[in-house]
């Protein structure tokens, strides 16, 4: 009868809704019908429609999405200093909040492609007027120390010049050779922009030539010396430029430099200045050459004629 299977209608649902409690109470399922929820259905239907109505497909519930990288898509973390310079002054010239986006969009690259170097070298030669690598100090952007060992010269060493370059008879007793250390520094400089100040004494010691469209010099900076209130053709030491612009004071007492000391005050500096370092960089750069224009007529399948294959090919093909 219809009541008997209004009864038994009841009493299935009723058993339904005991089983749905005891999955809510364990949190196998989600709350049904109270305020402020939704179900899964009716969830997935809005969805739809709002995805249909925008003209989009709606994404299917078993895919998480991939979480967006920082990096925009002009920009690789393999990118050439070049194009990192002419995408900071492209950044710059959009207007408002530029900068940030200029910090967002190297930030990825910088751990992998900054570093800064400062050696300090002893006197070697005739009268110890030769200068040879003692020691070797690198640090990465945010300025931790990824390499300082001491170098023992290929020369016997003459004057240790412990006033200016901190080096004593005792440091050379551990160090390790020339050539090891130089291999391993030029490993870490490999395709990197290296910061430091005079770097072309530090390159020199090192026996090296790095690019110069990878190198950032901080003596020769005229957004430093025109921050720090500097004649822009001035020779401006490291020591100077930290106490004007960091507010800081480095190399003082009379054991000498400390190379890591240096090395990270001239990463301090390059950051400070960095994005309008950049930028004028990127001004100061020849213009690209205009891409070549696609002919449509040079369509590949063309060279499937048989003027396009060398003989042999074709002799041997019959």
């Amino acid at each position: 009868s219809p009541q008997g299977r209004s009864k038994k209608k009841s009493r299935k649902h009723q058993r339904f809704m005991e089983r749905r409690a005891v999955l809510e109470q364990k949190g196998l399922l989600s709350p049904h019908g109270r305020p402020g929820s939704q179900s899964t259905e009716s969830g997935l239907e809005e969805h739809t429609a709002l995805a249909e109505a925008n003209g989009t497909t709606a994404p299917r519930c078993d895919k998480v999405p991939k979480p967006k990288q920082i990096v925009s898509a002009s920009l690789s973390p393999s990118a050439s200093p070049d194009s990192i310079a002419r995408h900071h002054s492209v950044l710059l010239s959009q207007g408002n909040g530029s900068s940030k986006r200029v910090q967002m969009s190297s930030l990825a690259l910088r751990p992998g492609k900054y570093v800064a170097i400062d050696c300090e070298m002893v006197g070697t030669g005739p009268q110890g007027r030769l200068s040879e690598l003692a020691r070797c100090s690198v640090v990465n952007y945010e300025g931790d120390v990824i390499y300082d060992k001491y170098v023992r010269p290929e020369l016997p060493i003459v004057d240790y010049r412990t006033r200016w370059s901190g080096i004593t008879k005792q440091h050379m007793k551990n160090a390790i050779p020339f050539k090891a250390a130089q291999a391993e520094i030029l490993k870490i400089l490999k395709d990197k922009i290296v910061v430091g100040h005079a770097i072309h004494n530090d390159f020199q010691a090192l026996k090296y030539f790095h690019p110069k469209d990878r190198t950032r010099d901080t003596s020769q900076s005229p957004v430093l010396k025109k921050r720090a209130g500097l004649p822009v053709r001035s020779n401006v030491s490291l020591k100077n430029l930290a106490r004007y612009l960091l507010h800081k004071k480095i190399q003082v007492g009379c054991k000498g430099h400390s190379s890591v000391e240096d090395a990270q005050t001239a990463m301090e500096l390059y950051r400070l200045v960095e994005v309008q370092w950049e930028k004028e960089l990127a001004q100061s750069l020849p213009p690209r050459p205009p891409s070549p224009i696609t002919d449509p007529a040079a369509d590949s399948s063309q060279y499937l004629d048989d003027q396009y294959w060398p003989t042999d090919l074709m002799a041997s093909s019959l």
